[in-house]
């Protein structure tokens, strides 16, 4: 089986949740995270994300910025961000090859389930996994359970992502993985959790399969 994170890892969409997170904090009356400070927590599940960026702020506040969030991705993802140049290609080869194809994600499970829909791809994932229905990464349960469902042990899984987040959710899990050097987190941190392979662009995935 073969896990891909997907925002930042299958999905260019980095760019479009910055925007929405820093126009979320501007509608509720607070300081804006800068770029590099958002795509740090990008691949943690949305409660998570509000409570680190904003630490001191209330639960009522962190509900105004969850919402005003949802609000403005919902509005700007109405055509969804595109995959990064050769992931449909190599998925579609890799799924003609046997491979199990997963995604783990921080995304909510309706949030997920709209941009495959989308994108054409409801049914092209075998199985998935999101952050609102196990828990949030580097929690292991995402993996824990997609290994469950498809009766397979760790070292018969391959996990694929950007962030630290994914890298150490698979360490922990004792399952393989590769890390990408174009998402969210820099491939220098990511190396620190030994991935077998590093990727400069996701087709490169086919010589370590």
């Amino acid at each position: 089986m073969l896990i891909f994170d997907w925002d930042g890892t299958l999905c260019d969409s980095l760019a479009r949740i910055v925007q929405c997170l820093q126009l979320a904090a501007a509608d509720s009356g607070m300081s804006a995270p800068g770029r590099k400070q958002a795509q740090e927590i990008i691949g943690l599940g949305l409660d998570d994300v509000f409570e680190k960026l904003f630490p001191n702020s209330s639960t009522l506040q962190l509900k105004d910025l969850r919402d005003n969030y949802v609000q403005h991705f919902l509005r700007e993802d109405a055509e969804p961000s595109p995959l990064y140049p050769g992931v449909e290609q190599t998925l579609e080869d890799l799924k003609n090859q046997g491979f199990v194809l997963a995604v783990a994600t921080g995304k909510s499970r309706a949030g997920l389930d709209r941009v495959l829909a989308a994108l054409g791809m409801a049914d092209f994932f075998n199985s998935s996994r999101c952050a609102d229905e196990t828990a949030s990464k580097p929690n292991p349960l995402m993996l824990q359970s997609l290994l469950e469902e498809q009766s397979l042990l760790p070292h018969q899984a391959l996990m694929v992502g950007d962030t630290t987040f994914d890298m150490e959710m698979a360490q922990r899990s004792g399952m393989p993985r590769v890390a990408v050097s174009y998402g969210a987190h820099d491939l220098e941190r990511l190396m620190t959790y030994d991935p077998i392979a590093h990727l400069d662009a996701f087709g490169d995935i086919r010589k370590y399969i």
